[in-house]
């Protein structure tokens, strides 16, 4: 076994998992996974450039995971970093402050490979699984980007999109600042037109119909999930998974597209910090499902984090 720890920094969240990984026999052990919302694409669609207090923000929760790696000896720290840092002006900013708190670069991967590696999270424990017929469709719902892959033991084909719970939601939910509360139809009609031109583009490379299974990871998912089971609490073991049926999904997306902040807030299961984002990553979930006529999906709480831990320890073998 191999002591690692993975570090997954996207546009809305950065998390951590520190496992002792064997790639030969497939066997994963988690020691401690956590997650925080710092918003470290916060405007970035808008200017370009990574805002101070998202670097700030950012930062913080870095040092406090290096104080975690360290408590448990991992022998290697992989970092990787996604949508909103590919996308900054001021990313160098970023890679310094990374690497003076964390003692690693991070690693800013493209769409193709975030791809790669949250299908590998997600399906190495699906092997096997009679009920869940390949091939496999993997849909990773960030914050700024939306990641497909479709295959079976290795990824067929993948491709990443930008549209993802936070940019969509600064680019059609926020006026003057703040986030419209509720949203307003125009906004929701202009999400969806945005997510259908980006189901469009991700079709000419990805067969997202031919897919058998839909599997859905990350956090607009999970808490999608949450409600479904009418969870007071978050309970990643339940979660983990869990089988949500179309009309479901759609009658939750419904829900909280309708919905005023005070409202979505008071969902037992609801992060605070996904309480502003989580209406429009819903709607690409839904529309994901619409394209493809997937009966359901099957949620996952292994996802790219569980990734690049398997990558370090191969990386180590």
């Amino acid at each position: 076994m191999t002591r690692v720890a993975a570090i997954d920094c996207g546009t809305n969240s950065i998390r951590l998992l520190v496992a002792d990984a064997n790639p030969a026999t497939g066997e994963l052990v988690e020691l401690d996974r956590r997650m925080q919302i710092v918003r470290l694409g916060q405007d970035v669609d808008r200017t370009g450039r990574l805002a101070p207090e998202a670097l700030t923000r950012t930062f913080a929760a870095c040092r406090e995971y290096a104080d975690i790696t360290e408590k448990h000896r991992a022998e290697r720290i992989r970092f990787v970093a996604t949508s909103a840092s590919r996308d900054a002006e001021n990313r160098d900013d970023f890679v310094h402050g990374v690497r003076d708190i964390l003692g690693v670069d991070p690693e800013v991967i493209t769409g193709d490979e975030e791809a790669e590696l949250s299908f590998a999270g997600a399906t190495k424990e699906l092997t096997g699984r009679t009920d869940l017929p390949r091939p496999y469709l993997v849909v990773d719902i960030g914050g700024g980007s939306t990641e497909f892959v479709v295959g079976d033991d290795h990824v067929r084909a993948a491709r990443s999109v930008d549209v993802g719970c936070v940019r969509m939601t600064e680019r059609h939910l926020t006026r003057d600042g703040a986030v419209v509360d509720p949203p307003e139809p125009a906004g929701i009609a202009a999400i969806r037109a945005d997510i259908e031109a980006a189901l469009d583009l991700a079709e000419r490379t990805v067969p997202l119909r031919e897919a058998r299974t839909l599997v859905g990871l990350a956090g607009s998912v999970t808490t999608v999930a949450a409600i479904a089971l009418g969870l007071e609490e978050y309970d990643p073991a339940a979660i983990h998974h869990a089988r949500v049926p179309f009309a479901r999904v759609e009658e939750i997306a419904g829900r909280l597209a309708r919905s005023t902040h005070a409202e979505r807030a008071a969902i037992g299961a609801m992060h605070p910090g996904r309480v502003d984002v989580i209406a429009a990553g819903t709607l690409v979930l839904l529309a994901i499902m619409e394209r493809t006529g997937a009966a359901e999906v099957v949620v996952s709480e292994h996802d790219i984090l569980d990734g690049i831990a398997w990558k370090a320890a191969e990386q180590l073998d």
